[in-house]
């Protein structure tokens, strides 16, 4: 009798409300969920190597946007930096992109610098992409 005890407060799943009767845009819906699109602008294949830099010190190979969108996937899909790079090298080779991937080290350097504001559950996302401090 205990499981008895607190069958009030379980939960428990619903039961659907309306019954389906288009079925084939129903599975085409559900078969959409799980699709990734990805596409690059002309603006940003030209804008993910860095600009030279002016200063002292190594010139950077990346600039802030390839950085930042390594970063937003990576939050996305909570991947770890080394999953992170392969993942971005596959959706380049997809869409046949010749652009250079930054490695897990770069990522990890960079990221300090880089702001990537995450989206908080059950908040509309920020409309800023990144921020650079410094």
């Amino acid at each position: 009798m205990p499981f008895k005890l607190n069958a009030a407060r379980r939960h428990h799943i619903p039961k659907q409300r309306h019954q389906v009767t288009n079925w084939a845009e129903y599975d085409t819906g559900l078969r959409a969920r799980g699709s990734l699109t990805v596409w690059f602008t002309p603006e940003a294949v030209e804008a993910w190597k860095a600009e030279p830099r002016i200063g002292r010190g190594g010139q950077p190979s990346y600039s802030a946007l390839a950085i930042a969108t390594a970063l937003t996937l990576r939050s996305v899909f909570r991947l770890a930096l080394r999953q992170t790079d392969r993942l971005i090298a596959s959706i380049l080779q997809l869409l046949g992109l010749d652009l250079p991937v930054p490695d897990h080290s770069t990522l990890s350097r960079r990221a300090e610098t880089l702001v990537v504001p995450r989206p908080r559950r059950g908040v509309r996302p920020c409309t800023c992409w990144w921020t650079v401090r410094g």
